[in-house]
């Protein structure tokens, strides 16, 4: 698995582009927009069995 961050395409609160990484943490990202913070983070994989 990869350790770069995920970029998100758009903000989940308002849909606008305007995103940059945010110093809250890894994963966190700032809607310039809507003034919101949000975090892009796995957590976890379906089982195969599930995957059919």
């Amino acid at each position: 698995m990869s350790d770069t961050r995920s970029v998100p395409l758009y903000c989940p609160y308002c849909g606008e582009e305007n995103l940059r990484p945010s110093e809250a943490g890894h994963g966190s990202w700032d809607c310039h927009a809507c003034a919101r913070v949000f975090t892009v983070r796995l957590h976890g994989l379906l089982a195969k069995a599930v995957l059919r």
